[in-house]
């Protein structure tokens, strides 16, 4: 119905190139809300993506510039790192025992200053780099007229909802996250099922950071990525994942991504200004949260009648 009416709107939003690039950001953005869907299923919350796409994309940088690693190996370097950030902090949450919040909050500080200090507060780019054309053609490519970033999602997809929804794994991570205490009295390892929903979450991070590098092809260490970790929240809370944990599918968040890059499609193709993109991206969250409490509260008053 969106669509229809953007289309009504603004012709221009139905032409090949408009819809090819709005694929291409659904994929990049689809990548990551799979791994902050994870991590908010178990009743937490990651606020620091957005600043390891700053880190990624500096080291990434200076991986292929500097070092002059072969590109496939610096791409697999720094998705590695992020899958490691992953993991500190679902250890630090589990074995330290410190909040999400607080864990992720540092995170978003501590990898945003060190991507500036190590990128001496300057733009970074890719110049001549070895393998880069390769790399970037595959990130910003098509195949057979579908962006490469919209296949690495449907596949990323497919592989996430059988984790999810299919496996013994998939089902300690809902039970995780409705009631921990429960789920552990039940002989659930549950440090184990949130640590790996956090490595997940470095690990997509990982990839879509790689994406969204080539995708900009270039990286200012100081606003590369911001607010990313809110679309992607946003983009969960919307396609059904409560934050109080417990609850939200695949499918949902591809459809919570899906809306979002089309409304921001929809605030480009009309002029408004682009600053209205925060507010609409918390408006979104209000509203997803507003309909969960109202939800909880009509399945609470029907238990007790």
């Amino acid at each position: 119905f969106l669509c229809v009416v953007l289309a009504f709107l603004n012709p221009g939003f139905l032409s090949s190139a408009n819809l090819q690039n709005l694929a291409r950001l659904i994929g990049i953005y689809g990548i990551f809300s799979i791994g902050l869907g994870c991590v908010i299923i178990t009743g937490g919350i990651d606020l620091s993506v957005g600043s390891v796409f700053a880190l990624l994309g500096v080291l990434l940088s200076i991986f292929l510039t500097e070092w002059h690693l072969p590109a496939l190996l610096a791409v697999v370097l720094v998705v590695a790192i992020t899958t490691s950030l992953g993991l500190i902090h679902g250890l630090l949450i589990t074995k330290v025992r410190i909040q999400p919040f607080i864990v992720t909050l540092c995170g978003l500080l501590f990898y945003r200053g060190l991507a500036r200090f190590i990128a001496n507060d300057e733009t970074k780019g890719f110049g001549n780099a070895a393998g880069f054309e390769w790399l970037q053609g595959f990130a910003t490519g098509n195949v057979m007229g579908i962006p490469t970033p919209f296949l690495v999602l449907a596949a990323i997809s497919v592989l996430a909802w059988i984790g999810l929804h299919r496996t013994v794994y998939g089902r300690h991570l809902f039970a995780t996250g409705y009631n921990e205490m429960a789920s552990r009295y039940s002989g659930v390892n549950t440090g184990r099922v949130v640590t790996i929903a956090y490595v997940a979450c470095g690990f997509l991070a990982g990839i879509a950071g790689v994406l969204l590098a080539f995708y900009t092809n270039s990286i200012s260490p100081s606003s590369h990525g911001n607010f990313y970790e809110l679309y992607g929240i946003a983009a969960a809370v919307l396609g059904g994942c409560s934050l109080r944990g417990g609850e939200g599918s695949i499918i949902g968040i591809l459809i919570g991504t899906a809306l979002l890059q089309v409304l921001q499609n929809l605030v480009n193709l009309l002029g408004i200004p682009s600053s209205l993109n925060f507010a609409v991206m918390g408006a979104v969250i209000l509203i997803g949260v507003l309909a969960d409490q109202l939800i909880r509260q009509r399945q609470a008053s029907k238990t007790a009648t």
